[in-house]
């Protein structure tokens, strides 16, 4: 558990669209259910760390930034021995999130609709076996790289609610954000094992990924281990 007192900024974007009605509806039947308890400084105050029996003793995976949600369903449905946390304050993604899970049969998954770092706060030390990190917003302007989740502030978090030996893995399409990733991971506690054109054997190509393909920008695939 870490402690924190000081108020963080928060840049990225909270609504997008106007939400169909189907997505309202979602929210509001949905979000309550799947998200976890004492995350928020307001539940939280004093950013205890939470318990972790949600998981049902299965290994913790977390995706950060979950976008619209298809790689954090098709993960849970393909591992159904491992146990999903998501985050995302988007509520657009959160709402497309929440229509896919209607549609699957997931008892192994569970969200946090805002900021990952008080996600992080409140995460037990090495409690996530896996991290998944993709198509994270680019902040492409150089004044705002330290933005980017690849950064000191964001990685000091991850790493220490990642288990020894845990894998991080990033997907992007951002030459600059490759070298970023490359060059600030290890500084946080992290070895690199791969780094390609060659996704995991696992992978769901995402809309965003998709959308990149056509607009001629190549992914890139990124595995380090925790030390």
């Amino acid at each position: 558990m870490t402690e924190v007192t000081e108020r963080r900024n928060f840049y990225g974007r909270i609504r997008g669209k106007t939400l169909r009605a189907s997505q309202k509806t979602y929210l509001a039947e949905g979000l309550e259910p799947l998200s976890l308890p004492d995350v928020t400084r307001e539940a939280n105050p004093s950013r205890a760390a939470i318990d972790l029996a949600f998981t049902g003793g299965r290994p913790l995976w977390l995706e950060i930034g979950f976008g619209g949600g298809e790689h954090l369903v098709h993960m849970a449905d393909r591992h159904r021995d491992r146990f999903l946390l998501g985050c995302e304050p988007f509520v657009n993604g959160i709402a497309m999130l929440l229509g896919k899970v209607r549609e699957a049969d997931l008892d192994n998954l569970a969200i946090h609709p805002g900021d990952v770092r008080d996600l992080f706060d409140v995460l037990p030390d090495g409690a996530a076996e896996k991290a998944f990190l993709n198509y994270p917003d680019p902040w492409p302007k150089a004044r705002h790289h330290r933005r980017r989740f690849v950064t000191p502030g964001y990685l000091a978090g991850l790493a220490r609610v990642m288990a020894k030996g845990g894998e991080f893995r990033v997907a992007t399409d951002i030459p600059d954000y490759v070298r970023q990733t490359r060059e600030e991971v290890p500084a946080a506690g992290f070895d690199l094992v791969s780094d390609g054109a060659e996704p995991w054997s696992d992978w769901l190509s995402t809309r965003y990924e998709q959308k990149a393909l056509r607009e001629g920008r190549p992914p890139h695939y990124l595995t380090f281990r925790k030390r």
